[in-house]
């Protein structure tokens, strides 16, 4: 750290051994005292020395105030600097290990459990009474996630505050809860006055008409987002763990040597770590821990965490680490399965499902990125009416690769292919045009034969398909004002002429290990499997892309991809990530509602009328307006 010269203490010591002068009665002199206030030289001087005590006193206090501010400001920033790393580097340090095998036991020094104990999982955050550890974390505009086991005595997740550090309340909605953890999650926004103080400590989470709690005499510091172990998963044989803010440019990977995971509870003072063999983008995957190793904590929560080696720094971390998972579904794999992140698109959601359904998809799986719209009742609705549609809560911002690379472990059990579209898009195929109703093999014909490779082809040639791309048609406003009561297939008839994009039908024992995925498009095993990209005239996705200006004005919410900046970030105006002629602010570009439009394509619109449509007593209806 550069040295700060202390100047301001010299400046004071030379004014305060500045000796008196004398001086004239001149308008240019420092002591231009009126003639009447002194009768004689000896007054003159006299009292012009009391006017420079008097002065140089002033300046002294000013400038010792000054002096103070500075450094009150200096302690400050440094406070705020250093807040944006939550787990010290001599805590990562003192774990030091011994190599047994594929693992490592820790003898954690006491200094360094203490600081794993303050740094992971502290009672501080909590309903009253529930006896359950929180953790809280600050994501982007000022909202401040808080995770904390399911105990909620209201009847409404709606009921409760938090209460930050100097008091200030904040009212928390319950977001939804982790299928994997059974843990619950709530939101609120930290207030305007906390957002003043360095450092941020987590908040309390107490209910409307309970007294808040006293906080405790040391509190944590709120994690944040740009640093953090999220979510973990366990696989037969490995554990997989998503972790944000290490590998942070797209397409530049540190290597997996770096790392260790590392397990361990806050209770006690044993941990272990386990090698890293692999790292893409957010995802890490890494070994299992030998149970034997893990004496003393089968019978709580483990936390599991990525340490940088040669940062000496472990990465702060709320994902918790479980054993393979059981596989309690003996039903034979679905064939064909869709993957989407959703938020809030109940409104969109029967169209999309219907439609999928009856050309070929057996199962949907949707990552709920914190909805709070009728989301959940719709998929109710759906799965009454006897479709398959599973939600799991995914609350992380601008995750959308790691969720799909989780979906892609997570439905390896009960999905054979995995078809990774967003609901706002429909594959379609010409040749279906003439078909009077839809057949649950239309999908499923463009899927090749799926035998288990049983050694390496003699040439990439002979690569088996593992993936099959779809290219893109993006559809426009097409003069709509609002979002289409008969669905975005029926109001959006306009569209580009050039293709843009591709989406895939994966078939997930081709995935590569890594699981890496850009735009909906994974890498596969290159030794065994290939891409296959289909012609147009055999299948196309229909993306409602641009669509009425309310719709599409929820975009500037938050842009879903981990690596494409937000809307509103004035970065890559050119980038193709961006809609040509959008600001960086939610208004609406004049003539919007008539933009995009170059071709008439009126195809799936006919076609999903005829499968779908039917006169009602309230007039033509399309299946997914009937209630």
């Amino acid at each position: 750290m550069a040295q700060i010269k202390p100047l301001a203490e010299p400046a004071l010591i030379f004014l305060s051994k500045s000796q008196p002068a004398h001086y004239s009665s001149s308008s240019s002199s420092p002591c231009p005292l009126d003639s009447r206030y002194y009768n004689n030289s000896h007054n003159k001087h006299s009292l012009c020395r009391d006017a420079m005590r008097r002065r140089l006193l002033r300046s002294n206090l000013l400038l010792a105030f000054a002096t103070v501010a500075f450094f009150a400001f200096l302690s400050l920033h440094l406070s705020r600097n250093a807040a944006e790393f939550h787990f010290s580097a001599s805590a990562a340090a003192n774990l030091h290990s011994r190599k047994s095998d594929h693992h490592y036991n820790l003898a954690i020094r006491e200094d360094a459990a203490d600081l794993l104990s303050h740094h992971h999982g502290r009672r501080v955050s909590y309903v009253p009474d529930s006896n359950a550890a929180a953790v809280s974390i600050l994501l982007a505009d000022w909202e401040v996630l808080v995770i904390i086991n399911p105990v909620i005595r209201s009847s409404s997740g709606d009921d409760y505050v938090c209460v930050f550090q100097n008091n200030a309340t904040s009212p928390a909605r319950f977001s939804g809860k982790s299928t994997s953890t059974n843990r619950s999650a709530f939101k609120c926004t930290m207030p305007s006055s906390v957002r003043r103080l360095r450092p941020f400590f987590m908040p309390v989470l107490t209910e409307k008409d309970e007294s808040p709690p006293s906080p405790p005499v040391q509190m944590p510091e709120l994690y944040r987002w740009n640093f953090l172990v999220y979510e973990s998963f366990s696989t037969e044989k490995d554990v997989v763990l998503f972790v944000k803010g290490v590998n942070n440019r797209q397409g530049i990977n540190r290597s997996p040597n770096d790392f260790r995971c590392v397990f361990h509870n806050d209770d006690t003072t044993v941990a272990v770590k386990t090698a890293v063999t692999s790292s893409a983008q957010e995802v890490f995957r890494c070994r299992h821990p030998k149970l034997t190793a893990l004496t003393g904590l089968t019978n709580q929560p483990i936390s599991v965490s990525l340490e940088i080696s040669n940062d000496n720094l472990v990465v702060p971390s709320v994902a918790q680490y479980s054993p393979r998972r059981s596989v309690t579904n003996q039903e034979p794999k679905s064939l064909l399965c869709a993957c989407a992140m959703v938020y809030n698109a109940g409104k969109f959601l029967k169209e999309w499902v219907m439609y999928h359904s009856k050309i070929g998809v057996d199962k949907f799986i949707l990552y709920d990125n914190d909805s709070n719209d009728n989301l959940r009742t719709v998929v109710d609705e759906l799965n009454g009416d006897g479709y398959d549609v599973t939600t799991l809560f995914w609350v992380w911002p601008k995750t959308q690769e790691a969720g799909f690379s989780h979906g892609a472990v997570y439905a390896k059990d009960s999905c054979t292919w995995m078809m990774y579209v967003d609901v706002d898009e429909f594959v379609f195929s010409p040749s279906w045009t003439s078909s009077s109703r839809p057949s649950h093999n239309m999908l499923k014909s463009l899927l090749p034969r799926t035998p288990q490779p049983s050694q390496p082809p003699s040439s990439a040639y002979d690569r088996l398909i593992g993936q099959v791309s779809i290219r893109c048609n993006e559809f426009g406003p097409s003069n709509q004002r609002a979002h289409p009561i008969a669905g975005v297939t029926q109001g959006y008839t306009c569209r580009r002429i050039a293709e843009q994009r591709h989406k895939s039908i994966l078939l997930l024992d081709a995935v590569d290990t890594s699981l890496l995925n850009v735009i909906h498009h994974f890498h596969v095993d290159s030794k065994y499997y290939k891409t296959k990209t289909v012609s147009m005239e055999r299948a196309v996705v229909n993306h409602y892309k641009y669509q009425a200006w309310t719709e599409f004005r929820n975009k500037f919410r938050r842009r879903v991809s981990a690596y494409v900046a937000d809307w509103k970030e004035k970065v890559n105006p050119a980038s193709r990530d961006r809609t040509p002629g959008l600001g960086f602010e939610p208004i609406e570009p004049h003539g919007w509602a008539r933009r995009f439009c170059e071709v008439r394509d009126e195809r799936l619109q006919m076609l999903t009328r005829r499968w779908f449509g039917a006169e009602t007593s309230h007039g033509y209806k399309m299946a997914w307006e009937i209630s």
